[in-house]
């Protein structure tokens, strides 16, 4: 069955921002693993008994929740806690759990960035793949530099799913990806770029890429919380012109 390559990271701090509401804050991080590659197709493949042989390119046309049911059954197949629990059509986070889950948004950028503090950790033309390559899918994994943490392919190549939410208030349910992939032009490749989707929306350039580490608080973790998220879920004041929320 399929092995993980997960990098271990000590504690550290990031910086994060949210443009909508123009806050930026410091998240400090505890110790966590994540993977070196984004997860491919032969280790999908291989754990969910798919027919496909799969290769080497990143997983990609995978929905957030999708991507959650496959870190737990990574979980499941290494005789791991699971995650994640689902009830009721709702996904709730198993913080203390030792189990595969997705990065939180925090910890993704912190991995990321590996001690930089640009919108690169390198050249970009050496360590991501963009619409400057001009590429109509997903390159193999690996192929460019790595980072200060030895993650390759975390600017470019396919966009990776995060735990949290993107805007609740504007969005309602829809789930964070970063980092930019093959068809992005070069200024959206970044290190601080935030997309998002709806959570059963597949996107051809959105893939994932699994963590791990469990933790003590039951409802918040490295830079999430439940009780954030409902605040941010409130819409108050005057709304920018042309804007329509998805919550009422």
């Amino acid at each position: 069955m399929p092995t993980f390559d997960l990098r271990p990271l000590t504690a550290g701090q990031v910086e994060l921002h949210d443009a909508r509401r123009k806050r930026r804050w410091t998240v400090d991080l505890e110790p966590f693993e994540i993977g070196a590659i984004s997860v491919t197709t032969a280790q999908y493949g291989q754990l969910m008994g798919t027919s496909e042989t799969g290769s080497q390119a990143p997983l990609v046309d995978i929905n957030w929740l999708e991507a959650i049911k496959f870190c737990n059954a990574a979980s499941i197949n290494e005789g791991l806690a699971p995650a994640y629990i689902f009830e009721a059509g709702e996904v709730s986070w198993q913080t203390n759990a030792s189990g595969y889950r997705l990065p939180t948004e925090a910890e993704w950028e912190y991995a990321c960035r590996a001690g930089t503090v640009g919108p690169h950790y390198g050249s970009l033309d050496a360590i991501g793949w963009t619409a400057d390559d001009k590429l109509e899918n997903p390159k193999e994994v690996g192929q460019k530099l790595p980072n200060a943490f030895g993650l390759h392919d975390t600017l470019g190549n396919v966009w990776e799913w995060c735990w949290d939410l993107l805007d609740p208030a504007r969005y309602d349910d829809y789930r964070v990806f970063r980092g930019g992939g093959f068809a992005d032009k070069s200024w959206s490749v970044r290190a601080s770029t935030r997309r998002g989707g709806a959570p059963g929306m597949s996107h051809p350039d959105v893939g994932l890429r699994i963590a791990r580490g469990a933790f003590d608080e039951e409802q918040a973790a490295q830079g999430w919380s439940a009780e954030v998220d409902s605040e941010r879920g409130k819409i108050t004041g005057m709304l920018p012109s042309g804007w329509t929320p998805r919550r009422y």
